[in-house]
């Protein structure tokens, strides 16, 4: 009896668990490389590779969309929208800003960077009237912020300087948030810190993290913020994906400091992490190419939901469902708790 208990405890544990996925289902295939997602209008938008852009309807996965933005092959890894338009951005030089109608999907290029450093990681819009995008630092390693304000795009004139090495990663356009009164921006590389954007007196704070951090493929991937105060940071090395030493942490100060959570307890490297709406930041779910995880303590402790390869970024769509996209497909997760 003794041997049987805990083998007994262990498998109804494991059981119970599993419960927690209700049904999984890909909705979207195609040859493509998906990592930035929307929700607007019952339907999950995307922009990919190959200048794709489109929809698959949540109700209906039969009715879907896909249009090409450029005859050039651009790849897009970012995408934001105000309360008309999305706007997604290619990665590498020239950017182009791409303003993309909600009713007619007809699409514009409102605004571009020449300068050979420009690699837009993430686009982020904090409200209709007002976003913020950055780049990969100019030649002399200061930061390149481009803003939307007064419904026009420009550069956001700043003073910091990145450290030797310290870039970001367009891994899932997730490593840009904002709250009510501040804008949080993640770096990773020989360094991986937050910068703080200050809304109230548009200035820059910094804070160092104790991130994974000194090889250009380690640091914060991605990051969420609940309210003003409560965030969470997740990451890794994409070179040593099992790798789960100081990968995950929270903050509770508004990012000034980190507490690392879960360290060598977690599934590993992860691109990306959304707060469950109207949870308070005690539900979180993150996504990494080799796996599901999700925590139900404010980010402490995680538990691999799913084995399912090859996802790069999710995103709520209700409080019980989950939609993630990554190569070659997007799928709807519906949760039981």
């Amino acid at each position: 009896m003794k041997k049987i208990l805990p083998f007994l405890l262990s498998f109804l544990g494991i059981f119970s668990f599993s419960q927690q996925i209700e049904s999984f289902e890909t909705i979207f295939s195609d040859k493509i490389s998906i990592r930035a997602l929307e929700i607007y209008d019952n339907k999950v938008w995307y922009s990919g590779t190959d200048s794709k852009f489109g929809f698959v309807d949540l109700k209906n996965f039969k009715n879907q969309k896909q249009i090409q933005l450029s005859d050039k092959k651009l790849h897009f890894r970012t995408l934001a929208q105000d309360k008309s338009s999305f706007y997604a951005i290619n990665i590498e030089s020239p950017a182009q800003f791409f303003k993309i109608d909600k009713k007619s999907l007809q699409s514009e290029i409102v605004f571009t960077d020449t300068t050979k450093t420009a690699f837009y990681d993430a686009l982020h819009f904090v409200n209709d009237k007002l976003a913020f995008t950055f780049s990969d630092a100019d030649k002399d390693n200061n930061l390149k912020l481009a803003v939307f304000k007064k419904g026009k795009w420009s550069m956001f004139k700043n003073n910091i300087t990145l450290n030797q090495g310290e870039a970001a990663f367009a891994a899932s356009n997730t490593n840009i948030v904002s709250s009510k009164n501040y804008l949080w921006i993640a770096t990773g590389g020989k360094a991986s810190r937050i910068l703080r954007l200050n809304f109230k007196n548009e200035t820059f704070e910094i804070f160092n993290t104790p991130f994974i951090q000194g090889d250009s493929s380690q640091g914060m991937y991605s990051i969420d913020f609940y309210d003003d105060t409560f965030g969470i940071a997740v990451g890794g090395d994409y070179t040593k994906q099992e790798a789960n030493i100081n990968n995950i942490a929270t903050t509770n100060d508004a990012g000034e400091s980190w507490q690392i959570q879960a360290s060598g307890q977690n599934a590993g490297y992860t691109t990306c992490v959304k707060i469950k709406p109207n949870s308070k930041g005690k539900e979180i779910i993150s996504v990494g190419d080799q796996h599901i995880s999700y925590s139900s303590d404010f980010g402490k402790t995680w538990k691999k939901i799913s084995d399912e390869k090859g996802f790069f970024v999710c995103e709520w769509v209700d409080k019980d469902t989950v939609v993630f996209a990554g190569n070659k497909k997007i799928s709807l997760m519906k949760l039981k708790f």
